[in-house]
Protein backbone atom coordinates (compact mmCIF):
# COMPACT_ATOMS: atom_id res chain seq x y z
CA UNK A 1 0.00 0.00 0.00
CA UNK A 2 1.33 3.01 -0.99
CA UNK A 3 0.09 4.97 2.48
CA UNK A 4 1.89 5.32 6.00
CA UNK A 5 0.67 2.70 6.91
CA UNK A 6 3.12 0.43 4.63
CA UNK A 7 3.87 -2.29 7.16
CA UNK A 8 0.49 -3.17 7.56
CA UNK A 9 -1.47 -4.00 4.40
CA UNK A 10 -1.20 -6.76 2.14
CA UNK A 11 -0.89 -4.77 -0.99
CA UNK A 12 2.58 -4.29 -2.02
CA UNK A 13 4.48 -3.46 -5.04
CA UNK A 14 3.65 -4.38 -8.59
CA UNK A 15 0.88 -6.19 -7.39
CA UNK A 16 -1.73 -7.54 -9.93
CA UNK A 17 -5.68 -8.18 -9.75
CA UNK A 18 -5.02 -11.78 -9.99
CA UNK A 19 -7.31 -13.79 -7.84
CA UNK A 20 -5.38 -16.80 -6.68
CA UNK A 21 -7.40 -18.24 -3.67
CA UNK A 22 -7.24 -21.52 -3.42
CA UNK A 23 -8.87 -24.40 -1.37
CA UNK A 24 -6.71 -25.20 1.96
CA UNK A 25 -3.91 -27.45 0.64
CA UNK A 26 -4.27 -30.62 2.49
CA UNK A 27 -1.33 -30.96 4.40
CA UNK A 28 -2.07 -31.24 8.73
CA UNK A 29 -0.62 -28.91 11.00
CA UNK A 30 -1.29 -28.81 14.95
CA UNK A 31 -2.32 -25.11 15.02
CA UNK A 32 -4.66 -24.05 17.61
CA UNK A 33 -5.53 -21.36 16.19
CA UNK A 34 -6.16 -19.46 12.24
CA UNK A 35 -3.08 -17.22 11.32
CA UNK A 36 -3.06 -14.67 8.41
CA UNK A 37 0.69 -15.00 6.62
CA UNK A 38 1.97 -12.40 3.79
CA UNK A 39 4.14 -14.60 1.48
CA UNK A 40 5.93 -14.67 -1.58
CA UNK A 41 2.38 -16.12 -2.80
CA UNK A 42 0.38 -13.61 -1.11
CA UNK A 43 -1.84 -13.50 1.89
CA UNK A 44 -2.26 -17.06 3.04
CA UNK A 45 -4.69 -18.28 5.73
CA UNK A 46 -3.31 -21.16 8.09
CA UNK A 47 -5.35 -22.91 9.97
CA UNK A 48 -5.34 -27.05 11.58
CA UNK A 49 -6.83 -28.00 8.17
CA UNK A 50 -3.83 -26.50 6.06
CA UNK A 51 -3.16 -23.87 3.97
CA UNK A 52 -5.44 -21.41 2.07
CA UNK A 53 -3.78 -18.97 -0.83
CA UNK A 54 -5.85 -15.71 -0.71
CA UNK A 55 -3.43 -14.00 -3.26
CA UNK A 56 -1.74 -11.02 -3.38
CA UNK A 57 -4.56 -8.43 -4.15
CA UNK A 58 -5.75 -8.67 -1.04
CA UNK A 59 -6.59 -5.84 2.28
CA UNK A 60 -6.74 -6.69 5.93
CA UNK A 61 -8.19 -4.37 8.22
CA UNK A 62 -6.47 -3.00 11.06
CA UNK A 63 -7.52 -5.08 13.64
CA UNK A 64 -7.57 -8.51 11.23
CA UNK A 65 -11.00 -8.76 11.94
CA UNK A 66 -12.41 -8.01 8.11
CA UNK A 67 -10.84 -9.19 5.23
CA UNK A 68 -11.27 -7.91 1.16
CA UNK A 69 -9.88 -9.72 -1.80
CA UNK A 70 -9.94 -8.68 -5.36
CA UNK A 71 -10.68 -11.02 -7.92
CA UNK A 72 -10.55 -10.41 -12.01
CA UNK A 73 -14.22 -9.10 -12.32
CA UNK A 74 -14.98 -7.69 -8.99
CA UNK A 75 -14.44 -8.18 -5.51
CA UNK A 76 -14.82 -10.89 -2.43
CA UNK A 77 -15.09 -10.50 1.34
CA UNK A 78 -13.73 -13.19 2.95
CA UNK A 79 -14.01 -14.62 6.59
CA UNK A 80 -10.41 -14.75 7.89
CA UNK A 81 -11.57 -17.46 10.62
CA UNK A 82 -13.49 -19.77 8.08
CA UNK A 83 -12.25 -18.69 4.73
CA UNK A 84 -15.11 -18.59 3.22
CA UNK A 85 -16.02 -15.96 0.70
CA UNK A 86 -19.36 -14.26 2.63
CA UNK A 87 -20.01 -11.32 0.02
CA UNK A 88 -19.37 -10.97 -3.82
CA UNK A 89 -19.52 -7.58 -5.82
CA UNK A 90 -19.19 -6.76 -9.33
CA UNK A 91 -17.49 -4.06 -10.15
CA UNK A 92 -15.34 -5.21 -13.08
CA UNK A 93 -11.64 -5.39 -12.66
CA UNK A 94 -8.32 -3.58 -12.53
CA UNK A 95 -9.64 -2.46 -8.88
CA UNK A 96 -7.64 -3.13 -5.56
CA UNK A 97 -8.67 -2.80 -1.87
CA UNK A 98 -6.96 -0.48 -0.13
CA UNK A 99 -8.96 0.34 3.10
CA UNK A 100 -11.73 -0.90 5.19
CA UNK A 101 -14.32 0.37 7.89
CA UNK A 102 -15.13 -0.49 11.04
CA UNK A 103 -17.65 -2.71 10.75
CA UNK A 104 -16.31 -4.61 7.62
CA UNK A 105 -19.05 -3.12 5.29
CA UNK A 106 -17.25 -1.01 3.46
CA UNK A 107 -14.38 -0.61 1.16
CA UNK A 108 -12.16 1.76 -0.40
CA UNK A 109 -10.53 0.97 -3.83
CA UNK A 110 -8.44 2.46 -6.46
CA UNK A 111 -7.00 0.97 -9.81
CA UNK A 112 -4.43 -1.68 -9.94
CA UNK A 113 -1.09 -1.02 -11.11
CA UNK A 114 2.56 -0.90 -9.97
CA UNK A 115 2.63 0.75 -6.81
CA UNK A 116 5.62 2.56 -5.46
CA UNK A 117 6.83 3.73 -1.89
CA UNK A 118 5.94 7.36 -3.29
CA UNK A 119 3.06 7.25 -6.20
CA UNK A 120 3.69 8.79 -9.28
CA UNK A 121 2.49 12.21 -9.95
CA UNK A 122 -0.96 12.29 -11.81
CA UNK A 123 -3.75 15.20 -12.41
CA UNK A 124 -6.66 12.88 -11.21
CA UNK A 125 -7.26 9.87 -8.65
CA UNK A 126 -10.16 7.95 -9.28
CA UNK A 127 -11.33 5.64 -6.16
CA UNK A 128 -13.99 2.86 -5.95
CA UNK A 129 -16.21 2.84 -2.44
CA UNK A 130 -17.88 -0.83 -2.08
CA UNK A 131 -21.01 -0.81 0.47
CA UNK A 132 -23.89 -2.83 0.46
CA UNK A 133 -25.56 0.26 -0.60
CA UNK A 134 -23.76 -0.05 -3.57
CA UNK A 135 -21.01 1.33 -5.27
CA UNK A 136 -19.93 4.89 -5.34
CA UNK A 137 -16.98 6.21 -7.85
CA UNK A 138 -14.99 9.39 -7.14
CA UNK A 139 -12.47 11.11 -9.37
CA UNK A 140 -10.33 13.66 -7.30
CA UNK A 141 -8.04 16.23 -8.35
CA UNK A 142 -4.13 15.25 -7.57
CA UNK A 143 -2.75 12.19 -5.60
CA UNK A 144 -5.12 10.93 -3.53
CA UNK A 145 -4.33 7.77 -1.68
CA UNK A 146 -6.94 6.25 1.01
CA UNK A 147 -5.84 5.77 4.25
CA UNK A 148 -9.38 4.66 6.86
CA UNK A 149 -12.14 5.47 7.08
CA UNK A 150 -13.97 7.55 9.79
CA UNK A 151 -15.91 5.03 12.49
CA UNK A 152 -19.53 6.15 10.89
CA UNK A 153 -18.10 4.93 7.48
CA UNK A 154 -19.71 8.78 5.80
CA UNK A 155 -16.13 9.59 5.70
CA UNK A 156 -12.69 8.79 4.56
CA UNK A 157 -9.25 10.02 5.95
CA UNK A 158 -6.84 10.23 2.60
CA UNK A 159 -3.44 11.19 2.22
CA UNK A 160 -2.97 14.03 -0.77
CA UNK A 161 0.71 13.81 -1.97
CA UNK A 162 1.80 17.35 -2.78
CA UNK A 163 2.93 18.02 -5.24
CA UNK A 164 0.63 16.26 -7.75
CA UNK A 165 3.11 16.42 -10.61
CA UNK A 166 5.99 15.38 -8.59
CA UNK A 167 4.61 14.25 -4.83
CA UNK A 168 7.28 14.06 -2.09
CA UNK A 169 5.14 14.54 0.63
CA UNK A 170 1.35 14.57 1.90
CA UNK A 171 -1.46 15.92 4.09
CA UNK A 172 -3.96 13.89 5.74
CA UNK A 173 -7.29 15.09 4.57
CA UNK A 174 -10.99 14.24 4.94
CA UNK A 175 -13.35 12.95 2.18
CA UNK A 176 -16.59 13.40 2.57
CA UNK A 177 -18.58 10.26 1.20
CA UNK A 178 -21.98 12.22 0.72
CA UNK A 179 -20.60 15.84 -0.95
CA UNK A 180 -17.50 14.44 -3.08
CA UNK A 181 -15.24 17.63 -0.96
CA UNK A 182 -12.35 17.27 0.71
CA UNK A 183 -11.70 19.06 3.68
CA UNK A 184 -8.70 19.34 6.41
CA UNK A 185 -8.97 17.79 9.43
CA UNK A 186 -9.72 19.41 13.14
CA UNK A 187 -7.60 20.44 15.91
CA UNK A 188 -7.77 18.09 18.99
CA UNK A 189 -10.34 21.08 20.75
CA UNK A 190 -12.36 20.32 17.26
CA UNK A 191 -11.77 23.34 15.78
CA UNK A 192 -11.02 22.88 12.11
CA UNK A 193 -7.22 23.77 11.02
CA UNK A 194 -6.73 27.29 9.18
CA UNK A 195 -5.32 27.18 6.17
CA UNK A 196 -1.22 27.02 6.20
CA UNK A 197 -1.38 24.64 9.28
CA UNK A 198 -2.06 21.74 8.13
CA UNK A 199 0.97 19.04 9.25
CA UNK A 200 2.60 17.94 5.88
CA UNK A 201 4.40 14.75 6.21
CA UNK A 202 7.79 13.13 4.08
CA UNK A 203 8.02 9.84 4.06
CA UNK A 204 6.29 6.82 5.27
CA UNK A 205 5.04 5.68 8.98
CA UNK A 206 6.68 2.58 10.82
CA UNK A 207 3.85 1.00 11.84
CA UNK A 208 -0.27 2.19 12.48
CA UNK A 209 -2.22 -0.06 15.43
CA UNK A 210 -5.71 0.81 16.48
CA UNK A 211 -7.09 1.84 19.90
CA UNK A 212 -8.69 -0.45 22.24
CA UNK A 213 -12.34 0.52 21.27
CA UNK A 214 -11.74 1.81 17.75
CA UNK A 215 -11.83 5.01 17.32
CA UNK A 216 -8.60 6.23 17.19
CA UNK A 217 -5.49 5.03 14.85
CA UNK A 218 -1.78 5.56 16.12
CA UNK A 219 0.91 5.70 13.37
CA UNK A 220 4.28 5.85 14.28
CA UNK A 221 6.94 8.23 12.41
CA UNK A 222 10.50 8.00 13.02
CA UNK A 223 13.48 10.76 11.07
CA UNK A 224 11.14 13.29 10.27
CA UNK A 225 13.52 16.38 9.81
CA UNK A 226 12.44 19.76 9.43
CA UNK A 227 8.25 18.31 10.41
CA UNK A 228 6.48 20.94 12.02
CA UNK A 229 3.21 19.98 14.07
CA UNK A 230 -0.08 22.06 13.86
CA UNK A 231 0.49 23.02 17.07
CA UNK A 232 3.87 24.69 16.21
CA UNK A 233 2.97 26.11 12.49
CA UNK A 234 0.14 27.97 14.73
CA UNK A 235 2.34 29.22 17.70
CA UNK A 236 5.23 30.07 14.79
CA UNK A 237 7.79 27.80 16.82
CA UNK A 238 9.89 26.24 14.82
CA UNK A 239 9.42 22.24 14.37
CA UNK A 240 12.13 19.05 13.86
CA UNK A 241 10.24 16.46 15.57
CA UNK A 242 12.57 13.40 15.25
CA UNK A 243 9.96 10.50 16.18
CA UNK A 244 6.11 10.78 17.29
CA UNK A 245 2.84 8.74 17.20
CA UNK A 246 0.33 10.69 14.44
CA UNK A 247 -3.15 10.31 16.38
CA UNK A 248 -5.81 10.32 14.00
CA UNK A 249 -9.86 10.76 15.74
CA UNK A 250 -11.62 8.49 13.27
CA UNK A 251 -14.76 9.64 14.96
CA UNK A 252 -14.18 13.37 15.79
CA UNK A 253 -12.06 13.83 12.90
CA UNK A 254 -8.92 15.35 14.53
CA UNK A 255 -5.52 14.96 14.12
CA UNK A 256 -2.40 14.97 17.11
CA UNK A 257 1.00 14.15 17.25
CA UNK A 258 2.63 12.95 20.38
CA UNK A 259 5.65 13.35 20.91
CA UNK A 260 8.59 10.90 21.73
CA UNK A 261 11.23 11.73 23.80
CA UNK A 262 15.38 11.07 23.36
CA UNK A 263 16.20 8.45 21.93
CA UNK A 264 13.53 7.04 20.26
CA UNK A 265 13.79 7.93 16.10
CA UNK A 266 17.69 7.66 16.62
CA UNK A 267 18.12 4.02 16.12
CA UNK A 268 16.72 2.80 12.41
CA UNK A 269 13.26 2.87 11.71
CA UNK A 270 12.96 -0.86 11.43
CA UNK A 271 14.41 -0.68 15.32
CA UNK A 272 11.37 0.43 16.54
CA UNK A 273 7.94 -0.64 16.85
CA UNK A 274 4.51 0.34 18.25
CA UNK A 275 1.21 -1.66 20.42
CA UNK A 276 -2.18 -0.70 21.71
CA UNK A 277 -5.16 -1.33 24.50
CA UNK A 278 -6.84 -0.23 26.87
CA UNK A 279 -4.29 1.32 29.60
CA UNK A 280 -1.43 2.33 27.54
CA UNK A 281 0.04 2.91 23.88
CA UNK A 282 3.54 1.33 24.36
CA UNK A 283 6.01 2.57 21.46
CA UNK A 284 9.57 0.17 21.65
CA UNK A 285 12.87 0.96 20.28
CA UNK A 286 15.39 -1.63 20.24
CA UNK A 287 18.13 -0.13 18.79
CA UNK A 288 18.66 1.73 22.19
CA UNK A 289 16.76 -0.56 23.95
CA UNK A 290 13.53 1.86 25.37
CA UNK A 291 10.10 1.35 26.26
CA UNK A 292 7.93 4.16 26.22
CA UNK A 293 4.08 4.42 27.70
CA UNK A 294 1.76 6.81 27.08
CA UNK A 295 -1.87 7.33 27.90
CA UNK A 296 -4.22 7.23 25.28
CA UNK A 297 -6.77 9.14 27.13
CA UNK A 298 -4.56 12.10 27.71
CA UNK A 299 -2.41 11.70 24.99
CA UNK A 300 0.93 12.13 27.35
CA UNK A 301 4.15 10.03 28.29
CA UNK A 302 4.10 8.10 31.44
CA UNK A 303 7.14 6.52 31.83
CA UNK A 304 10.30 5.21 29.49
CA UNK A 305 11.96 1.99 30.91
CA UNK A 306 14.99 -0.08 29.86
CA UNK A 307 13.70 -2.87 27.32
CA UNK A 308 16.08 -5.45 24.86
CA UNK A 309 18.57 -3.98 22.77
CA UNK A 310 18.83 -5.58 19.32
CA UNK A 311 21.18 -3.19 17.89
CA UNK A 312 23.57 -5.20 15.64
CA UNK A 313 20.12 -6.78 14.09
CA UNK A 314 19.79 -3.59 12.58
CA UNK A 315 23.27 -3.02 11.44
CA UNK A 316 23.87 -6.77 10.38
CA UNK A 317 20.42 -7.69 8.54
CA UNK A 318 18.69 -5.39 5.88
CA UNK A 319 15.40 -6.97 6.50
CA UNK A 320 15.67 -6.97 10.57
CA UNK A 321 12.23 -5.51 12.05
CA UNK A 322 10.63 -4.99 15.40
CA UNK A 323 7.54 -6.28 16.90
CA UNK A 324 5.38 -5.14 20.02
CA UNK A 325 2.24 -6.63 21.61
CA UNK A 326 0.61 -6.06 24.45
CA UNK A 327 -1.34 -8.34 26.98
CA UNK A 328 -3.09 -7.47 30.44
CA UNK A 329 0.16 -8.09 32.36
CA UNK A 330 2.93 -8.17 29.49
CA UNK A 331 4.79 -6.38 26.71
CA UNK A 332 6.30 -8.49 24.15
CA UNK A 333 8.67 -7.30 22.27
CA UNK A 334 10.38 -8.96 19.23
CA UNK A 335 13.65 -7.89 17.82
CA UNK A 336 16.53 -10.08 15.94
CA UNK A 337 16.01 -13.70 16.68
CA UNK A 338 14.74 -13.52 20.06
CA UNK A 339 11.20 -12.74 21.66
CA UNK A 340 11.19 -11.13 25.09
CA UNK A 341 8.42 -10.62 27.95
CA UNK A 342 8.44 -7.78 29.82
CA UNK A 343 6.37 -7.58 33.32
CA UNK A 344 3.84 -4.31 32.60
CA UNK A 345 3.90 -3.61 36.39
CA UNK A 346 7.53 -4.13 36.99
CA UNK A 347 8.88 -3.39 34.02
CA UNK A 348 11.27 -6.70 34.86
CA UNK A 349 12.00 -9.24 31.91
CA UNK A 350 10.22 -12.42 32.75
CA UNK A 351 11.07 -14.46 29.57
CA UNK A 352 12.95 -14.62 27.06
CA UNK A 353 12.94 -16.78 23.83
CA UNK A 354 15.23 -17.58 21.43
CA UNK A 355 14.11 -17.87 17.63
CA UNK A 356 15.93 -20.06 14.75
CA UNK A 357 16.39 -17.08 12.34
CA UNK A 358 15.20 -13.22 12.22
CA UNK A 359 11.47 -12.65 13.32
CA UNK A 360 9.29 -11.58 10.84
CA UNK A 361 6.47 -11.18 12.89
CA UNK A 362 4.30 -11.55 16.00
CA UNK A 363 0.37 -12.11 16.35
CA UNK A 364 -1.10 -12.63 20.03
CA UNK A 365 -4.25 -14.68 19.86
CA UNK A 366 -7.52 -12.52 20.98
CA UNK A 367 -7.82 -13.94 24.32
CA UNK A 368 -4.03 -13.63 24.61
CA UNK A 369 -3.02 -16.91 25.87
CA UNK A 370 -0.20 -17.68 22.46
CA UNK A 371 1.84 -15.58 21.00
CA UNK A 372 3.03 -16.77 17.27
CA UNK A 373 6.32 -15.83 16.42
CA UNK A 374 7.04 -15.89 12.32
CA UNK A 375 10.48 -16.88 10.84
CA UNK A 376 11.56 -16.84 7.21
CA UNK A 377 10.19 -20.36 6.81
CA UNK A 378 7.61 -21.30 9.82
CA UNK A 379 5.85 -20.45 12.70
CA UNK A 380 6.46 -20.77 16.60
CA UNK A 381 3.71 -20.74 19.10
CA UNK A 382 4.72 -19.54 22.37
CA UNK A 383 2.45 -20.29 25.65
CA UNK A 384 1.86 -16.32 27.40
CA UNK A 385 3.56 -15.17 29.33
CA UNK A 386 6.16 -17.81 30.04
CA UNK A 387 7.17 -18.09 26.16
CA UNK A 388 6.96 -21.66 26.56
CA UNK A 389 6.99 -23.78 22.86
CA UNK A 390 4.27 -25.12 22.62
CA UNK A 391 4.40 -26.50 18.55
CA UNK A 392 5.66 -24.99 14.84
CA UNK A 393 3.94 -24.59 11.72
CA UNK A 394 6.09 -24.53 8.78
CA UNK A 395 4.79 -22.20 6.17
CA UNK A 396 7.76 -21.27 3.25
CA UNK A 397 8.66 -17.99 2.42
CA UNK A 398 7.22 -15.96 5.10
CA UNK A 399 7.24 -12.22 4.79
CA UNK A 400 5.09 -11.02 7.63
CA UNK A 401 2.70 -12.23 10.12
CA UNK A 402 -0.35 -10.36 10.41
CA UNK A 403 -3.54 -11.64 12.86
CA UNK A 404 -4.42 -14.75 14.63
CA UNK A 405 -7.86 -15.67 15.44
Amino acid sequence: MTTRRNFLVLAGAGLTLTACRSRPSSAAFSLQDVLLVETDRGLVRASSSGQQVIGHAATLSHDGRFLYSARSDGLDQIDPVSGAVIRSDSYGGGWQPRAISADGRSCALTPDGVIDTVPPGREWSPILIASPGGPRKFRLPGVIEPDAFTTDASGLFVLEWLPATAPDHYRVRLLDLRSGELHPLNTRDKTAVPPGAEEEMRGEGRQAVLSADGTMLFTLYTHQPGHAHTRDLLSGRPGNAHAFVHVLHLTDRWAYCLDLPHPFGASPPAAHAIAADARHIAVADLGSGKLAYADPSTLTITRVVDAPTAANAFSTQPAASAFLKLTATHAFVGGGDTVTALDRSTDATTASHPLPGPLRGLALTPDGLRLHAATADQVHCLKTPSGTPTGTTPIPKIQALHAAH
